[in-house]
């Protein structure tokens, strides 16, 4: 235990040092809420529901973290230290390279959940944020979004033959996820045709679930939750099978 604690506080400061990563997962939503939050303030709009605009980016911009946590870090650290092979010589050690990829997992998670605390914090303090989730939906929903996502992410370190490939993947999957699934644009001003397209991507799916039940939404949220629960299981099932230590 006391070895991943400290792999994981060494993994934490790299993190923060990759500046892509820290400005896109921690900086940059807050800075979308505040540009977007002082054009359309807070006050109830008819348009969202009677939820004011502040109240319905919050939960999306957390998928937007999500999405640089989970499909952008996490699958290019790995696939970078398997080229690296420091996988391997993990191996000959006594840490085993199991430890990075769980460390690997906590930093992320971590980031995530800092994320959001800075996107709450300054929502409430500018502009009134309001949280209506009922019980621990949306706990529950953010626990779900994360591993889900987060195990797609390791799905691509696991299926990409190099790191250059687990780049290009990685970058496929996350821009059209990042603005065609309401992350960083609201569903509801996309034409119908956008909407469609981004009923395939999964994380339309988190994004719908962080809103209904940070929001409080009577909504179903079924369907969110089933398509999130399968990505989760396929894509673990699939690493187990296809994840090597090193690259041949």
């Amino acid at each position: 235990m006391k070895s991943i604690i400290e792999l994981t506080k060494v993994e934490f400061k790299l993190t923060l040092r990759n500046f892509p990563v820290a400005f896109f997962s921690l900086v940059f939503p807050v800075l979308m809420l505040l540009m977007f939050g002082g054009i359309y303030g807070n006050k109830p709009d008819p348009f969202f529901g009677g939820h004011g605009t502040v109240d319905i980016m919050v939960p999306s911009y957390v998928g937007m973290i999500i999405a640089v946590t989970g499909l952008m870090n996490l699958p290019l650290t790995i696939a970078g230290y398997r080229e690296r092979k420091i996988l391997k010589r993990f191996m000959a050690t006594p840490i085993s390279p199991y430890y990075v990829i769980a460390s690997q997992t906590i930093v992320n998670f971590t980031t995530t959940l800092i994320g959001l605390l800075l996107l709450a914090i300054v929502g409430k303090l500018v502009f009134d944020l309001h949280y209506l989730a009922k019980g621990p939906s949306f706990i529950l929903s953010l626990l779900l979004s994360i591993f889900s996502i987060f195990s797609f992410g390791f799905l691509i370190a696991s299926v990409a033959p190099n790191a250059h490939a687990a780049t290009a993947i990685a970058n496929l999957v996350y821009f059209p996820m990042l603005f065609l699934t309401g992350a960083t644009i609201p569903l509801e001003v996309m034409p119908k045709i956008m909407v469609k397209i981004s009923k395939i991507l999964p994380l339309t799916y988190a994004v719908d679930l962080l809103k209904n039940t940070w929001l409080g939404s009577d909504t179903s949220y079924l369907l969110d939750i089933l398509v999130l629960a399968v990505v989760l299981i396929v894509s673990l099932v699939i690493s187990l099978f296809t994840f090597k230590w090193e690259y041949e």
